[in-house]
């Protein structure tokens, strides 16, 4: 991997915020006290960016996330502790839909906030199946019902599903898909959870509910009907997947939940 760093060195402090943020230390300090890359950095640098965000004095840049291109962190926009905690707790899995669709941008919105969660070495193993068709959804909940009747498992959801109920994916009005080639990244089931659960919280944020598939993700292992009409690339695998939808009711209250089981040391 080709990769460049540049400093201004009218702008740069010295400070070494950059070196000490690297996560595997890959820039050291010139002769002169600026910051360098070490050569080990073309074979070992994750494309993190933590060293160009760091510089409070805009003095660095690299090549692998250039500054130019780079948002600026707005202070004022980030929520106050109160804030966070309110729309978490307030936020329910949706099993009861509007029969509304959700704009492509929003989705395309959401889908670029995923973007931003964790992965393991930054490499974003990540892949997504956004269906916006809602009879789509239904012919892959209709999947999932053949795999389940195949297995002989959940009588009552398909007793449902021959009244025309649909309790897989809920009827909800779009899906989305998550999945990785396992070969690629390390941790391809927590990239993937991760993601998604941004993804889950960025529609939220839009007046959007959302509920985890997990009945799609066990049949996505094991159907091979179901696995061609997801039609993956080859050797990627279904970790996560979650309905979306507006809610066709809005909820008043927060449930009481467990206190957090800690062993503090």
């Amino acid at each position: 991997m080709k990769i460049s760093l540049s400093v201004d060195h009218k702008l740069c402090k010295k400070c070494s915020s950059c070196i000490l943020e690297c996560p595997f230390e890959l820039i050291s300090e010139d002769d002169e006290g600026f910051p360098q890359l070490r050569k080990a950095a073309a074979r070992m640098c994750i494309r993190c960016g933590h060293c160009m965000a760091v510089c409070s004095a805009d003095a660095l840049d690299i090549s692998i996330s250039p500054l130019e291109v780079s948002s600026t962190v707005d202070r004022t926009l980030l929520p106050s502790p109160e804030s966070v905690k309110h729309f978490l707790a307030s936020r329910r899995s949706i099993r009861t839909y509007k029969k509304k669709s959700a704009d492509h941008s929003i989705l395309e919105n959401i889908l670029a906030v995923s973007c931003y969660a964790p992965s393991a070495h930054n490499k974003q193993p990540v892949h997504w199946i956004m269906v916006e068709n809602p009879g789509e959804v239904q012919r892959l909940a209709g999947l999932v019902v053949d795999y389940m009747a195949e297995i002989k498992v959940f009588p009552g959801l398909l007793r449902a599903w021959d009244q025309g109920i649909d309790k897989v994916l809920r009827g909800a009005p779009h899906l989305v898909i998550a999945h990785a080639d396992p070969k690629f990244s390390e941790h391809p089931m927590e990239d993937c959870t991760l993601a998604t659960a941004y993804l889950d919280l960025a529609a939220n944020s839009y007046g959007m509910g959302s509920c985890w598939a997990g009945f799609l993700v066990q049949a996505a292992a094991k159907y091979q009907p179901l696995i061609e009409a997801l039609n993956l690339p080859e050797g990627h695998e279904v970790y996560t997947a979650l309905m979306l939808g507006y809610p066709k009711f809005r909820y008043h209250h927060i449930p009481q939940r467990d206190k957090p089981k800690v062993t503090w040391k």
